[in-house]
């Protein structure tokens, strides 16, 4: 299984960026997608799930502000991120939950909000 993450970057505070995550190599049905970011000197932290029915789940620092979407043909994930603060800035990882048990990771995006 790979993911493709896509869509970091730099974004000054108050802006918007959206991340995308692709995943290949499926032989089993992907349960859950979500994306998780880790900041130097921190540890990694879940930023938004979505399971394949669609339900949803935020991280509290996050609600109201990022919106987490799912592609179920094309076994994509997306992650907008609107009033983009410097607190947000952070490494952010995909992943992937399959439904034979195993736990799948993107190698990261680099996502920067600063004027």
């Amino acid at each position: 299984v790979q993911l493709v993450e896509s869509g970091g970057g730099l974004v000054q505070p108050g802006g918007s960026l959206r991340l995308s995550c692709a995943a290949s190599g499926i032989i089993f049905p992907i349960n859950t997608m979500g994306w998780y970011r880790q900041a130097p000197g921190k540890q990694r932290e879940l930023v938004a799930a979505i399971t394949r029915g669609g339900i949803t789940n935020y991280a509290d620092s996050v609600k109201g502000r990022f919106t987490i979407s799912r592609d179920n043909a094309k076994d994509t994930v997306y992650l907008q991120m609107n009033t983009l603060k410097p607190e947000d800035t952070a490494v952010y990882y995909c992943n992937a939950k399959l439904s034979s048990g195993t736990n799948n990771w993107g190698q990261g995006t680099q996502v920067t909000v600063s004027s």
